[in-house]
């Protein structure tokens, strides 16, 4: 008999992220169920994510970095399907979440979901308004941040019950339907923290100029290198100035999910439309303190 579900991510330090989601995977899986990739080894992780399924590879700095991170999360995917009903892959600073009106935790929502599917959660990116929300984040991240916007670069399909393959990044994958259900939704927490985004940053250019080659010769996102970067003061103060609408009712955003899914090319994998939307959005109250 298969266990119904595990949670799979790769990490270089980033204790901020680790520790949310160690604390919202954990509880919803349990520690044993919870796989982390620790890329160089460190120590501070191990540490952190004692209880868990540590996998230690070397951290030498590699201008392919994010294409062989993602060929080995495909294969720890595909393996792990052979033990659980359903695998949640992604980067560590992001979260899959169940609307808490649905009244179901993760696991129970994962227990009673479709077998030989591939999951969409809607994207959204949690930010941080620095002109209203002065309170640091010492524990859970919602509360002291209330702050949503659209990210439908973040609405990716992460949570596998199927054999197909997934894109660089996560974004893609060559299942040719579209499964968003209306509860499930993935928090990216980037900007959800204006000093520990600088600190990120920080360490992030550290390693694309440890590599030694440009944006364009490499395959690691554009936002790691420090010619991409902007001022990041501003970045957050630009927050305020986007329009606030009301409600939260985001099922119009899944319709042009769907009404928009198509072949990506030639390539064998699919996709659907991903425009940037203006706006934020306030997250309701029985969201406050989900993770």
């Amino acid at each position: 008999m298969q266990s119904v579900a595990c949670a799979l991510t790769m990490v270089r330090d980033d204790a901020f992220f680790l520790k949310a989601w160690l604390r919202h995977y954990g509880e919803a899986f349990g520690r044993e169920n919870c796989y982390i990739v620790n890329h160089g080894r460190g120590a501070e992780v191990a540490r952190l994510a004692e209880g868990c399924n540590v996998i230690g590879i070397p951290g030498d700095p590699h201008p392919n970095f994010d294409m062989k991170r993602w060929r080995m999360l495909n294969n720890f995917v595909q393996g792990l399907r052979c033990y659980y009903d359903q695998v949640i892959v992604g980067d560590v600073d992001e979260l899959v979440v169940v609307d808490p009106d649905a009244g179901i935790g993760l696991l129970d929502y994962l227990r009673q979901a479709k077998p030989k599917r591939i999951l969409t959660p809607l994207g959204l990116e949690v930010i941080h308004r620095i002109d209203v929300e002065p309170e640091a984040i010492t524990d859970t991240i919602l509360g002291p941040r209330r702050h949503v916007r659209l990210a439908p670069h973040y609405s990716k399909p992460c949570v596998i019950s199927h054999g197909a393959k997934i894109a660089r990044g996560g974004h893609f994958t060559q299942f040719d339907k579209l499964y968003t259900p209306d509860v499930l939704y993935l928090f990216h927490l980037k900007f959800c923290d204006f000093p520990n985004y600088v600190e990120v940053m920080n360490a992030r250019n550290a390693v694309t100029q440890s590599v030694g080659v440009g944006v364009q010769e490499a395959s690691i996102g554009r936002h790691w290198f420090a010619e991409a970067r902007g001022e990041d003061r501003a970045v957050f103060d630009a927050f305020a100035g986007l329009e606030m609408k009301e409600g939260f009712n985001l099922g119009w955003v899944r319709k042009r999910m769907q009404r928009s899914w198509k072949p990506r090319g030639e390539t064998g994998f699919w996709e659907f439309d991903r425009p940037d939307y203006a706006g934020q959005y306030v997250l309701p109250e029985r969201f406050m303190g989900l993770f």
